[in-house]
């Protein structure tokens, strides 16, 4: 069944890669990564209530369309802030912002899990939807006009 998932958010994402940048030219990239990651968020979150193991593709549509844009809607937002002759330069150092909250939360979510939730993994993937979801309420706050020199 993991490999159904995987397979099916995967091909989520690729249809949805195709409609986002038609998205973001009528909405703008903030509101839509806002409406992507709250649709993966939503996803995430909808396993705690799906009974029937037949029905868990549904929200792998969300988390599909959250990942193409994870993949895309960042980068696109940070390359209209930064000097060309910069770019290689800034876009590694973005990375780390990527790198480094996976390695904690690799780190410490085991721990918050057994502290917390009783070793229960579905409140990780709570967790990890209302992150998505604040995350992408936080988008809105990222300023448009900051060019670095």
């Amino acid at each position: 069944m993991g490999g159904i998932l995987f397979a099916s958010y995967n091909g989520f994402a690729a249809l949805a890669a195709l409609v986002i940048p038609l998205l973001a030219m009528a909405v703008g990239l903030k509101v839509t990564h806002l409406i992507n990651l709250c649709c993966g968020g939503l996803g995430l979150i909808s396993f705690y209530f799906i009974q029937d193991p037949a029905l868990l593709w549904l929200p792998m549509i969300g988390v599909g369309i959250a990942w193409a844009s994870i993949l895309s809607i960042p980068y696109a937002l940070l390359s209209n802030a930064l000097p060309a002759a910069r770019m290689g330069v800034y876009m590694g150092i973005f990375n780390f912002f990527i790198v480094i909250p996976q390695l904690l939360a690799a780190s410490v979510l085991g721990v918050i899990l057994n502290t917390f939730f009783d070793g229960q993994p579905i409140f990780a993937l709570i967790m990890g939807g209302c992150f998505m979801i604040l995350s992408g309420i936080s988008v809105l706050f990222v300023s448009n006009q900051s060019r670095l020199a």
